[in-house]
This record gives structure tokens, sequence and C-alpha cells, in this order.
């Protein structure tokens, strides 16, 4: 087998603290010689528009496994705050798949039925899940929601599953000392983050197997970079504050992380041992399928499509139409937005084409400098500049020679919708 070579130059910064703004001329002359005048303003305005691009270009071996990758950046820069929003439930899919292993040995896996009890203030019970095809909430159905439709409450339920200090422990050991999650998407205080819920887990015979204790978070943040954006701010309240958000104590994942975190799940082999997901193959096939997968094809749940269109949590390339995907095209990703932030991670696969490559992105769209006001220029700007960069991209992959033919029919990522299953 021919060994696997990575762009040193590329991923030599997603390991180290602090990395300094990082621009790779090809990138950036590819972009601009092929932008539309809106994406050209965009890119002459950094300063307005925070934006990150990373291109992964990928070679394949003739059965679809990986032969070569390399990383291009545009303005990627790890000390320049975004926030995350739903990215963040990538690495907690995969952590919760990861502690599920652990468990086995009470006879429960990610299918078992996850009862979540109220343990401490702010806290909520919940022992039905509605969208189950058998009425009970469940480790694997809160992760498949998560890629579907980017479900926040499905979120929630998993970072009390896995605690605080669990999530922010095993980031650090992967090497992702710059990242960091430290709270639900729901309103509460940082006292409440710190503590999660007590979790019972049932058995084939319906019995409790596994009782996982209230838990209180002792993990040390570094929170003395002060992160202020915009002009002012909506409070809980809805009370309007001019005074810059505060930012300093939020999630934080910096874009490269991000996309190695995709990565690494995608293709094991890529990461050194402490960075790679503790995953088996049948966590493999499953999150190939639900990071694919459309809300049209799913069952359980069944999606009101006219607001969950296929290409609701689709960026690069096609939420900006609202529209069907290409039957032939696949995206394995995860998105994010909130605040005026809008961010994506993918591994796109063309299966007619015999391509794929990888593409992560974020920019921030908030012309009034107003935080949560929910006043932000998604559709008008947002949403295109990923369809853009998407495009110009997928234009060049058409084009580029390749060291010999894939035939992606072959390969693992060839997912198939088996609509006779409630998974």
């Amino acid at each position: 087998m021919k060994k696997i070579t990575l762009f040193v130059m590329g991923f030599a910064l997603l390991g180290t603290g602090g990395f300094a703004q990082k621009t790779h001329k090809f990138l950036e002359q590819l972009l601009r010689e092929h932008a539309s005048p809106q994406l050209l303003h965009i890119l002459d305005n950094p300063d307005s528009f925070r934006y990150q691009i990373i291109y992964t270009r990928i070679d394949l071996k003739g059965d679809g496994e990986l032969r070569d990758l390399r990383d291009y950046f545009y303005r990627v820069n790890g000390d320049e705050y975004f926030n995350p929003a739903s990215t963040v439930k990538l690495p907690i899919a995969l952590m919760a798949l990861e502690k599920m292993h652990e468990l086995e040995k009470y006879g429960i896996d990610k299918y078992s039925p996850m009862l979540t009890d109220s343990s401490y203030s702010g806290q909520h019970s919940v022992y039905r899940d509605s969208t189950a095809y058998n009425g009970l909430p469940s480790v694997a159905q809160y992760i498949k929601k998560i890629f579907l439709v980017s479900d926040n409450d499905a979120y929630n339920r998993l970072y009390e599953f896995l605690g605080q200090e669990y999530i922010n422990r095993r980031l650090s050991e992967m090497g992702y000392k710059e990242a960091r999650i430290t709270r639900r998407f729901v309103p509460m205080t940082e006292d409440e983050n710190r503590h999660t819920n007590q979790i019972r887990f049932l058995g084939a015979d319906g019995k409790v197997a596994y009782t996982q204790p209230a838990a209180e978070s002792k993990f040390q943040f570094n929170f003395n970079r002060k992160v202020l954006i915009g002009k002012g701010h909506l409070d809980w309240h809805d009370s309007l504050i001019n005074e810059p958000m505060d930012f300093s104590t939020h999630n934080n994942v910096p874009l490269p992380h991000l996309l190695r975190m995709l990565k690494y799940a995608l293709f094991p082999v890529l990461g050194p041992k402490k960075a790679r997901w503790h995953l088996t193959n049948g966590d493999l096939a499953f999150l190939y399928r639900y990071m694919s997968e459309y809300p049209s094809e799913s069952k359980y749940p069944k999606y009101d499509t006219t607001e969950y269109f296929d290409s609701y949590t689709k960026f690069f390339f096609f939420k900006a139409d609202r529209g069907k995907v290409p039957p032939y095209i696949r995206s394995f990703n995860k998105p994010g937005w909130s605040y005026g932030f809008l961010t994506d991670v993918a591994y796109i696969v063309d299966f007619k084409n015999n391509i794929a490559f990888a593409l992560g992105g974020t920019i921030y769209v908030n012309r009034d400098g107003i935080l949560n006001d929910d006043k932000y220029e998604y559709d008008e700007v947002g949403y295109p500049f990923f369809k853009e960069v998407g495009e110009i991209i997928y234009q060049y992959e058409l084009g580029r020679k390749r060291p010999g033919m894939a035939d992606l029919s072959k390969s693992r990522f060839k997912v198939l919708y088996n609509p006779s299953s409630g998974f």
C-alpha cells in the first residue's frame, strides 16, 4: 500500500496552538480569478466578513481509498474567533459513539433506550422521543437528528451524557488544545453547564442496565483571552445592551480543528494514534449514512421537507438554492449557524465523475453589528458565499489531472438508503 502523503504546510498547523494567519497563493488566485463581484467584495473586506477557507485536494486509488491529500488555506487563523455554533455537534456525536463502547459490558449499545433525569437547576428530564421508531430516545437517534437537521435538543442530551469534563479532557488528549465546549444550546449559567444529569440506559429486557450518576465538571478552562464582537447585543430578556457581545467563555473550535476532526473520522488511518476516534466499522457505516442522508430520505423522524429541504444542512453548493441535491453527489458534513456566523466542514463526493474533496469555511454576516437580534444576511450573503466557493472548487476538480482513476461506486462512501429499517 502506498503511504499517504500529507501536505506539511497545511497539517503541521493543526496540532499547534496560536498559529498565525495562513494563505496559500494557489487557493487565493483560484478563487479570485473566478469570483463574482459579490464574492470579490467579500474577499476584499476580510475585517468585515472574517472569512476563512480550507480546500483539501484528495487523490484516490482505484478502490476509492486515499492515495494522497493536500490542504490549502485562505486567510485561516486560529487566533481569530468565530462562533462555531452547531459544528461542535460533530465531536460530541463522535465522542458519544466512543463512550458507548465503554458501556458495552453492561449489555447496551448506541440503540439502547437512554432516559435522562433532571438532577440540577435548569435541567429537564427526557423519557420519550416521538421521532424514534420505538418512541424511545437513544444515542443513535440523537446523532441521527444532529446530522439530518442539526437538532439542538439532541446535542444537549449528548452533552449531558458525556459531561463537560469528559468532553474537554478528550479534546485535550487528542491534541485540540485551543478547542473548548463549555455549554448546552439553551440559556444556562456557567455553573449549570458544569452540572450534568443522571442518565439511565435500558437493556434488552426493558430494565435499567446502567445508571450514570449526575456529575459536576471540575475542568479548568483558560478564559484569559477576551473575545468581544459587534457594537451591541440583545441579552436573554431581549434588552439591547450597547456593548460588544462577550464570547470569552463560549464554545470555541478553530476551523482547521473542525476539518481535521471530520477527516480523521471518515479516514481513521490519517491521524496519529492519539488523534484517532475510537470507532468501529459499524460506527463508520452509521456515520457515513447519516452525515450524508437528506431529510426527505428519513422515515424516523419524518420531516416536513418544505422547512427541512434536502440542502437544509448542506451549505457548500446547495443551501443557497434551497433545492434538491444532484443524486450523484453526497456531502458528508456538519454545518453551524449562530450570531451571524456561518460555518461548514464537508467531505464532498461526486460518484458520477469519481472525484472527492474536502472543504471548510466560515463567514460573518452581520451588517448592523448587533448580535442576537436574528437580523443577519444569511440568505443574501452567507449561503451564496458557500455556494460560489464550492462551485469554483468543484469546477477546478472536474478539470484537474489525477494520478489514476478511482471507481467510487465501489467505495465505502457509497451510501444506500434502506427504507425498511427504523435507522
